[in-house]
């Protein structure tokens, strides 16, 4: 049984400690019980826990503010009305629907966009969909840009980025004709850690422009720092019409989630997708202070650093043990893909390893839900080098004694 946390680490009712190399299923981007977000929480339940959005409020004012102060310059609208990643996102496709008249939406295989029943139609992986006899029609999926393992058996030198290219077969061939929106994880998360190759989300956003179609990045977990920028957006230098976000905006564990859009998605009326404590008060202040902390000069820089190294020492294991046969990422969200002799998918060592995490003072989560062979490491972001080389330690004595 867990009983507190302290930075990277959660402590059980024995006393032991854990690096939670999870980050708490990736919410808590400035770690357990950060100073300051307690504080932020502190002082708002002083003053107001809730008030309606009938009403305007300084804190969900501030988190405005900085939210367009952070995003690409061409989304400067916050809806705040939804209350996680899930609902995050099916405000947006209804904000693309609405805009553009049409209604089918493009998401990729390996995608996670929510558990909602219009998000689960829009997640990739079948065993996502198979136990609802009804989910919502019109979601079109197309192959990842996963050039490890690419379903077009391509060479990225050589491919064109066939992944991209080939969409448009998919929106002439396999949708009603009526494509609304695009939304894609710039880099997977429960699908894998796929980083996608150079110019495939710039590729998206030109044939997006070309056919009138929205393109809607979910940075629900690469948005807030994750990448090492604020949103992962700005690693790939591609404007989106619409982003995203929720998880780590909450700092420390507070329910939060938004979307960024330009203005001429506004127009969505609050009785379409408004729920109850979307925009809560103590939640808005602790992601106004979260924005605040991610924002500081010296705090990205060290999230590429500490991802750098650790990204280092990862590849370093990929030397010694045959099993590791790929570490990739940006910033600090990496996976560590797992493989057999054969170099098929390692999914029962994975699974293995991600339980055998915990008697090595480590919390691991893997990619699709325990059905994938990628191992995640996503600590939270406050984690400094000295950490990070316990942490690299720790998961090389895991893999030395229960890999072999």
């Amino acid at each position: 049984m867990m009983h507190h946390g302290d930075g990277i680490y959660l402590y059980d009712t024995e006393g032991r400690a854990y690096i939670d190399c999870a980050s708490a299923t990736f919410n808590l981007s400035l770690g357990y019980s950060h100073p300051e977000i307690i504080k932020a929480i502190r002082e708002q339940a002083d003053l107001l826990i809730h008030a309606t959005s009938t009403f305007q409020t300084r804190p969900v004012d501030e988190l405005v503010r900085r939210l367009v102060a952070v995003s690409p310059p061409n989304l400067t609208r916050v809806h705040l009305k939804v209350s996680g990643g899930s609902t995050a996102n099916e405000g947006a496709v209804k904000m693309a629907q609405v805009h553009t008249g049409r209604r089918d939406v493009i998401t990729l295989f390996r995608s996670h966009h929510g558990q909602t029943l219009l998000t689960t139609a829009m997640s990739g992986e079948a065993f996502r969909r198979e136990p609802f006899p009804l989910l919502v029609p019109g979601v079109v999926h197309v192959p990842d840009p996963y050039c490890r393992r690419c379903f077009y058996r391509q060479r990225p030198d050589t491919c064109g980025l066939l992944c991209a290219e080939r969409i448009n077969d998919f929106i002439d061939h396999a949708s009603s004709g009526s494509v609304a929106c695009v939304v894609v994880e710039p880099v997977s998360g429960s699908g894998g850690n796929i980083v996608p190759p150079d110019g495939y989300l710039a590729a998206l956003r030109r044939i997006c422009d070309e056919r009138g179609i929205v393109l809607v990045f979910d940075e629900v977990q690469t948005g807030i720092g994750r990448t090492g920028h604020m949103f992962a957006a700005d690693h790939f230098d591609v404007r989106p019409d619409i982003i995203t976000t929720s998880k780590g905006l909450g700092g420390s564990g507070a329910q939060v989630a938004a979307i960024l859009t330009s203005e001429e998605f506004s127009g969505l009326g609050g009785e379409f997708h408004s729920f109850t404590y979307g925009g809560n008060l103590l939640a808005a202040a602790a992601a106004a202070r979260t924005l605040e902390i991610v924002s500081r000069p010296a705090f990205l820089a060290n999230v590429r650093a500490v991802g750098a190294h650790i990204m280092r020492r990862l590849r370093g294991m990929a030397q010694r043990y045959p099993c590791v046969d790929d570490v990739r990422g940006l910033g600090l969200m990496i996976g560590i893909e797992l493989t057999d002799r054969d170099g098929q998918p390692a999914t029962s060592l994975t699974r293995h390893l991600a339980r055998s995490g915990m008697e090595h003072g480590l919390i691991l989560r893997t990619s699709r839900y325990g059905r994938g062979n990628v191992l995640k490491i996503r600590p939270p972001l406050i984690i400094t080098i000295e950490e990070a080389d316990l942490l690299c330690d720790r998961l090389e004595t895991l893999v030395a004694q229960e890999a072999q």
